[in-house]
C-alpha cells in the first residue's frame, strides 16, 4: 500500500498499526480497537437507540473490518474506512429490522373508490419442516460452542443463552468491562469461523 501524503500523524500511526495487523499482530488489532471502540459505539447508538444493539453492532463492525483488512486502501484514513463499515452495518441492521415490522396503519385509509384495502400479513410461525431445521441448526451451534475453550464458551452462553448485558457479565465474572467486550469479540469470531468450517463440510 502507498501511504496518502495528506494523512495526519494519527492517520499515519493507524496505517502502521494496520500494516502490523495485516501480518497477524494481535496487539495492533487491540490498539486499533481501543482507539476507536468508544467513538464507533456512540455513533452506532445514535442510529439504533439501543445500548445492547449498539454494543453488538460495534463488535460486528470491528469484526468485518479486521476480516477485510486486505481490502483496505491507504487512499483513505483507516478511521474513515472503519466508520463507513460501521455505518453500512447499521443501515443493514435497521433495514432488516424494518422488514420484520409490518405497519398496519394504512389499513384504515380508504382508496379512491372508498374501499379500505386489506393488508396481507405473512404468517411467520414456522411450519413443521422449518421447526425441524431450526432445531437442527440450534443443535449444530450448541455442538460448535462445545469446541470453544471454557472461557469463550462461558461468555457466549452468558451473552446469547442467558441474555445478560455486558455489564452483568463483567459483574458476574468479576472482569473489567473492556476485557469482557474484547473477549466476546474474540469468542464470536472463533464461533463464526467454526460454524463456517462446519457448513463447508456438509
Amino acid at each position: 500500500m502507498e501511504l496518502n501524503s495528506k494523512f495526519s500523524p494519527r492517520a499515519k500511526e493507524d496505517y502502521d498499526l494496520v500494516s502490523l495487523a495485516q501480518q497477524g499482530d494481535q496487539k495492533a488489532f487491540s490498539k486499533l480497537m481501543d482507539r476507536y471502540r468508544e467513538s464507533i459505539y456512540f455513533m452506532v447508538l445514535k442510529m439504533v437507540h439501543n445500548r445492547d444493539d449498539a454494543e453488538d453492532l460495534t463488535l460486528e463492525a470491528f469484526g468485518k473490518a479486521f476480516n477485510n483488512l486486505k481490502n483496505y486502501s491507504a487512499d483513505y484514513a483507516f478511521s474513515t474506512w472503519l466508520f463507513k463499515i460501521a455505518t453500512n452495518n447499521c443501515i443493514d441492521f435497521i433495514r432488516k429490522k424494518r422488514l420484520l415490522t409490518t405497519s398496519l396503519d394504512s389499513s384504515s385509509v380508504a382508496n379512491e373508490d372508498g374501499e379500505i384495502p386489506t393488508i396481507a400479513v405473512p404468517d411467520y410461525n414456522p411450519n413443521p419442516e422449518q421447526s425441524v431445521i431450526k432445531e437442527q441448526r440450534a443443535e449444530r451451534i450448541r455442538q460448535v460452542i462445545e469446541k470453544l475453550s471454557p472461557k469463550y464458551k462461558q461468555l457466549i452462553e452468558l451473552r446469547y443463552f442467558d441474555e445478560l448485558s455486558y455489564e452483568e457479565i463483567a459483574e458476574q465474572l468479576d472482569l473489567p468491562l473492556g476485557t469482557v467486550k474484547a473477549q466476546l469479540f474474540r469468542a464470536k469470531e472463533m464461533l463464526y469461523n467454526l460454524l463456517k468450517d462446519t457448513q463447508e463440510k456438509y
